[in-house]
């Protein structure tokens, strides 16, 4: 990436998922990020979605996150093997 000008992060472990950042030579910031560990390291498949968890980081704003969160409308879905 850096022969091309692009000049990424070091990994940045974002709880759920790895990331790693770079800007273009135009300034747009590009994230790539990793499926795992994933959205259930800290919850099972069953319960996936009915709290909101939040990395240890964002737990001292838990108060605040939770009164701008929009309230989503879902519907419950059956596994499929």
């Amino acid at each position: 990436m850096v022969k091309h000008g692009l000049y990424p992060t070091e990994v940045v472990d974002r709880n759920y998922f790895h990331s790693i950042y770079f800007r273009e030579p135009g300034g747009i910031l590009f994230e790539i990020a990793t499926d795992p560990p994933g959205f259930m390291i800290d919850e099972s498949f069953e319960t996936l979605g009915t709290e909101l968890k939040l990395p240890a980081w964002h737990e001292p704003k838990r108060k605040l996150i939770e009164q701008i969160l929009v309230p989503l409308k879902t519907k419950s879905y059956v596994r499929q093997n």
